[in-house]
Formats: structure tokens, sequence, C-alpha cells
């Protein structure tokens, strides 16, 4: 295995020493399995959902049979009212029965094999420390000192937006927040009356080695996440399965990473 040093920058973003990289961070780069891995854990959002076998059929029309110049579908009985004659529950008709429901016991949860889940996220990290493969995601790393980013414990002790937003600024970081930014977009109608008011890009990941406040503090920042390196997986560093997205570690994560039992 290669090794060699990286930079740790303080809350300043100046450097205070360095760290020898784990050797995870020279996993080979296996986008494939990434994208198998994250597909498979977007599926765990997914619930089931089926018909009830009687929508549809609740009704006693019948088709009036041949010799009306009508089609031969089931058809409302009765006179004289306006439902008299419409045709009823086949598929085709208002609020007739769906030809092929969905059906609650479809499988709708794809698995993976345990070696290739910790295969995924092996590669995943060591994308992040790839400044081609981050640039090529779309991420701003003009400003970044180096990749893989790693910064003082402090930042994890961080509790209020401000500060985060003065930390990543001094990083290089706050260009690809402005850029999450820029692209906002405030969705219409069904969406926002569901919660589901704006949609936007994903900007940088930030992993700690203990959460003592920053998750709330970045809550307000879009794109911005925080996590602790113990719940990292493979849809957090390759949303959408594009591996490649900009993430500033903590010094300790970074220790922890080594301890780490993906191989």
């Amino acid at each position: 295995m290669t090794s060699s040093t990286i930079r740790i920058y303080n809350l300043e973003g100046k450097v205070e020493g360095k760290i020898e990289l784990p050797n995870i961070f020279y996993t080979t780069f296996r986008p494939d399995v990434i994208k198998r891995a994250v597909v498979a854990i977007e599926t765990h959002k997914l619930q089931p959902k089926g018909r009830n076998h009687m929508a549809g059929k609740r009704t006693s029309a019948k088709s009036f049979g041949v010799g009306r110049g009508l089609s031969r579908v089931p058809r409302v009985k009765g006179e004289r009212h306006p439902k008299a004659g419409s045709a009823a529950f086949a598929p085709g008709t208002v609020g007739g029965r769906f030809a092929h429901p969905p059906k609650a016991e479809k499988v709708v949860r794809k698995r993976i094999n345990e070696k290739e889940k910790k295969l995924a996220l092996a590669s995943a990290i060591a994308a992040t420390a790839l400044k081609n493969i981050i640039s090529n995601r779309g991420h701003k790393t003009d400003k970044i000192p180096s990749l893989p980013l790693i910064v003082k414990d402090g930042l994890q002790e961080l509790t209020k937006t401000s500060e985060v937003k003065n930390v990543l600024s001094k990083l290089g970081a706050w260009a690809d927040v402005e850029r999450v930014l820029s692209g906002v977009k405030v969705r219409s109608r069904g969406a926002r009356a569901r919660g589901r008011t704006k949609r936007h890009g994903v900007g940088p990941l930030i992993v700690v080695a203990e959460d003592k406040g920053i998750t709330k503090a970045v809550k307000n920042l879009f794109g911005v996440d925080a996590v602790e390196v113990d719940n990292l997986n493979a849809s957090l560093l390759a949303p959408g399965t594009h591996p490649g997205r900009l993430t500033i570690w903590t010094e300790s994560s970074i220790k922890k990473l080594e301890n780490l039992a993906l191989q």
C-alpha cells in the first residue's frame, strides 16, 4: 500500500500539522460497485403499496349484449338516472378496475452483497481525494487548498450557522455552497403543499467523529450535510450514484477510518 501525509488545517484555514492518510484512501475506484450500493440504499426508502382487491368492482354493471349498436362492455343497470347505461367495472372505464394494479407483494428492495457494500463505501471514500472526479461532479474546487480536506476537531463543536459559514469561507469551500444557492428552484402547486418546496443541488459533506452541534449548525445551509464517520454510507458520499462529493474530514474522523473494518 502507498502511504503519504496530508496537511491538517485549523478553523482559520491555516496549516497546523500533517497526518498520514489511511490505506482506505488508496482503494481502487469502482463507480460500478458504488452505483449498485447507492441504488440499493435508495430502494430502502420505498414503501410497498397495493390496491384493494375490490377496487373498481363494487358495481352490478352487466353488458347489454349485442344488437344495440353499443360496445359490449359492462354497463350500469337501470333507466332515467345519470349513471344508467354508462360503462363500468372494465379497465379503461371511469371508476373501473385496474387491469394490472400494483401488488403489495412485489419486491421493491434491492439487496447487495456485504463485501460489495464495503468495497463501495471504501471506493467512495477514496474518490473524495481525487480532484478530477470531484471537479467532474460539478463541485467548486479552485480555492480548496488540498484534497482530502482535513480540519481540526474544533469544526465538530460549532453550533451556529454563521460560524460554519465563516469556516467554510476560510477553507475555500463556500464557493461550492454558493453554487448550490444559485441553483435553488422553488417548486409549485402540489409539491409545495406536501412540504417539498424547493429543489437544490448537493454541496459539501462534513464528516466528524462525534457530533457536538455541527449537524444543527449546517441545517439551514442548502446542500451541506454533516454526518458521524460511523454512519457513513455510499449514498452520502456519492449522491445520485455519482461519486466524488466534496468532503471535509475532521482529524479524529480520519483516525477512526484507520480502524473501520471495510476490508
